[in-house]
């Protein structure tokens, strides 16, 4: 198996996320169910790999928003990117990486939802519990509500066709945490709003929550 991780290097980092910590984690959990996933060290170079040959079995996606004013992704990593989001290659895609690729509507509909600037936002973080709202699915089976140390994205911009597995409630209202969408072009996401930094993967349920992300992403990919 082929799989890739984009995680947060050069200008896909950001102040707030630690991603050599949350980086350290997916990789160990991959391991821990037999998948090993290669780190990219130059996001926009692998991106534009993609563009020719065979793609990843695989990609998992832990990014930040470049800020650096250049385009994103880069000129001549465009066409692998609109190749990998059209394909049926499945993807994991954590956290802040709905913030991106700000503006692409090729991302929204291979995401399945995104932070919007001005109204997404999120409670301090910190020691918070989570809902899972549907436990018959292969993501979330055998695992309930459950406490960690995170952040909890709220009033992102989310499709009415995923499929909401967890999700957290602030100031009275129900903001969706982690989904399942299939992608237009037939490939799955899964999309796990959870992992702000390291601390996050402390929590059991939160590690046996992506190992079966994984595990399920594998078989829907095969």
């Amino acid at each position: 198996m082929s799989a890739v991780l984009l995680g947060g290097v050069g200008r896909w980092t950001d102040p707030w996320h630690p991603f050599d910590e949350t980086t350290a984690a997916l990789t160990a959990i991959a391991a821990q169910v037999g998948i090993g996933l290669s780190s990219s060290s130059d996001v926009d170079r692998t991106l534009d790999s993609f563009g020719v040959g065979p793609l990843p079995s695989l990609v998992v996606v832990d990014l930040g928003l470049p800020r650096d004013g250049l385009p994103v992704p880069l000129p001549a990593a465009d066409p692998g990117f609109r190749r990998l989001l059209a394909s049926r290659v499945p993807m994991l895609v954590v956290h802040v990486s709905s913030t991106s690729f700000a503006g692409d509507d090729d991302w929204e509909r291979a995401l399945g939802g995104v932070w919007v600037r001005g109204t997404t936002m999120h409670p301090p973080s910190g020691p918070c519990t989570v809902h899972v709202v549907d436990d018959q699915h292969p993501v979330t089976a055998g695992i309930g509500d459950f406490s960690l140390d995170d952040e909890r994205y709220s009033h992102q911009r989310v499709s009415g066709a995923v499929r909401v597995l967890v999700d957290h409630e602030h100031d009275g209202v129900r903001h969706p945490l982690v989904w399942v969408h299939e992608r237009p072009g037939g490939g799955v996401t899964v999309y796990d709003g959870l992992g702000h930094a390291g601390a996050s993967f402390a929590s059991p349920d939160h590690r046996r929550l992506v190992a079966q992300a994984l595990g399920f992403l594998t078989e829907s990919g095969s």
